[in-house]
């Protein structure tokens, strides 16, 4: 699992990268104008069908089905059940995305109502949503490719396969601004260009598998129904963080103009480690705990459960009290440029810290949702995350005007934490998660840690930081500032117990004999890793 994570991780932060410098490219260019919020909305709705697809619902329901077919049944079973899932999903979002064209300005009211009030803004979003809105039925199916592909472990393909969304969208916004009618145009076009180059790279990658898709004409079999079913409840149950997210912009319309751009920038931030951690670890660990769970390893699959949980709070702890403290130099060393003023920085540093609240269970409930898609159970989710989004619509019409731009951002943040405590408090019972000696000890460990750099992070922020600096001196101190942080994290955990080196030492060997060797090699199972 944990060589899993680390392909997923490294790829996913390559990705998050390439992401910034877009991002970086956009505050310079447009900033938080009427051009990026028309953007920013018209990315939302196919971005959120890609979460709930790629990260979420769809593989949570394919991926234990597919994983469980290749054991019992072999490959040339799996490989029909793909394809068979290839060829509804494509006529089904196919078919929405036609009806989507056809009626945007319908779902535009629903998206930003607020934009209503502005014409030409409205109608700009219209726009650029339905340049964007192909991107929903190919990145959908390069979803589905790529469950096919982590159902065979073979993770590097299809993470590697979103680092081309930034490179074609960079490249789209730097090369096609002077033959389109704004940026926000040359990015949409950038969007959906890369929608096809990621489902082409994901067919040659599972065809070099030896799973190569066909695509029959679409029948609704007997594991059809099953799969939809599964998937239907789940696209609440997995894509609760989404699903908040996107009532954050309805809110955000709402409020005075600029706002669904800030909190963009900083909901991208925060990205960062959710999509590094969370979405690796849940990756990773979907397949083996559906395994587990079908070869009725209990023992097993509760190991896994605790390792997982365990990875991902160890780097997810520091760096959500991190995004907290250095909320306002993390915005200005990243976005404060061109278009993006002091204004834009401020506000948006206020509401990462709002949403930096909520990360360790943004992320942790990307752990706690496959232990219930593995075994089949997508119906308890879904009505946790009902409660969830209920929750987060209550905290968002009460803090909407007290709070403005933070309040959309601290409601989802309280929303997760709550959807989070229900579902371990339900494993809990079942007796399908029960924390093992080590991960209460290297939790302690952890959170001693996390306060000590909390400490070091506050004593040294004004001090090491050149606010009033620019390009390489700023970003040089603010380098510094990390380099503490991560220094005075790194030697506590050790001392605290959080960590072992000589498990890190271990594992570096592992990987040198590997790539000395030129073969896999599997590290023995163990409760202390």
């Amino acid at each position: 699992m944990l060589k899993g994570i680390l392909t997923v991780g490294g790829w996913t932060l390559i990705s998050r990268i390439l992401g910034f410098a877009r991002d970086m490219l956009i505050a310079a260019f447009i900033g938080t104008g009427p051009i990026a919020d028309a953007f920013f909305v018209a990315l939302k709705l196919p971005n959120l069908f890609r979460r709930l697809f790629g990260e979420g619902a769809f593989n949570a329901a394919f991926i234990p089905a597919f994983s469980g077919l290749l054991k019992t049944e072999g490959a040339v079973a799996a490989r029909d059940f793909a394809s068979q899932a290839f060829a509804v999903m494509a006529f089904w979002l196919g078919s929405m995305t036609v009806l989507g064209e056809i009626f945007m300005p319908q779902l535009m009211v629903i998206l930003a109502p607020g934009f209503s009030s502005d014409p030409a803004k409205f109608a700009l979003a219209v726009d650029l949503s339905r340049i964007t809105f192909p991107y929903l039925v190919l990145i959908c199916l390069a979803a589905l490719v790529s469950g096919v592909l982590n159902g065979l472990e073979r993770f590097t393909a299809s993470s590697a396969s979103y680092v081309l969304f930034n490179i074609i969208s960079i490249a789209c916004m730097i090369w096609m601004r002077p033959y389109v009618p704004t940026v926000g145009h040359a990015l949409s076009w950038g969007v959906t260009l890369s929608g096809f180059a990621q489902l082409g790279v994901l067919m040659l990658a599972v065809r070099h598998a030896g799973m190569a898709l066909r695509i029959p004409r679409p029948k609704l079999t007997p594991q059809m129904r099953l799969l939809l079913r599964r998937m239907g409840p789940g696209l609440v149950g997995a894509g609760v963080t989404q699903l908040n997210l996107t009532l954050d912009v309805i809110i955000a319309s709402l409020l005075p103009a600029g706002t669904v751009s800030i909190l963009y920038y900083a909901d991208r931030v925060q990205q960062l480690p959710l999509g590094v951690i969370g979405t690796a670890v849940g990756t990773a660990m979907l397949p083996m705990l559906s395994r587990q769970v079908r070869a009725g390893e209990a023992a097993a699959a509760l190991t896994t459960l605790n390792r997982a949980i365990e990875y991902a709070l160890f780097l997810t702890l520091p760096a959500a009290i991190g995004l907290i403290i250095c909320a306002y130099p993390i915005i200005l060393v990243l976005f404060g440029r061109g278009a993006f003023d002091l204004h834009s920085v401020l506000f948006s540093a206020q509401s990462l810290a709002a949403y930096a609240i909520g990360l360790p269970a943004f992320v942790v409930v990307k752990v706690l949702a496959p232990a219930f898609f593995a075994r089949g159970d997508t119906s308890t989710p879904v009505k946790v995350g009902i409660g969830s989004v209920a929750c987060n619509l209550v905290l968002n019409l009460a803090f909407m005007v007290p709070l403005a731009h933070i309040g959309p951002a601290l409601a989802t943040s309280l929303a997760a934490i709550g959807n989070v405590s229900a579902l371990a408090v339900i494993l809990r019972r079942r007796g399908q998660f029960v924390p093992d000696a080590p991960l209460w000890r290297r939790v302690r460990g952890m959170l001693a840690a996390t306060a000590l750099m909390a400490v070091v992070l506050y004593a040294f922020r004004h001090w090491m930081f050149d606010e009033a600096g620019h390009g390489i001196a700023r970003a040089g101190s603010f380098a510094a500032l990390i380099g503490v942080g991560l220094i005075s994290y790194a030697a506590a955990a050790h001392y605290l117990g959080a960590y072992d080196l000589r498990d890190v030492g271990r594992l570096l060997s592992r990987r040198r004999l590997r790539s000395a060797r030129g073969t896999a090699i599997t590290p023995p199972a163990t409760t202390e890793t």
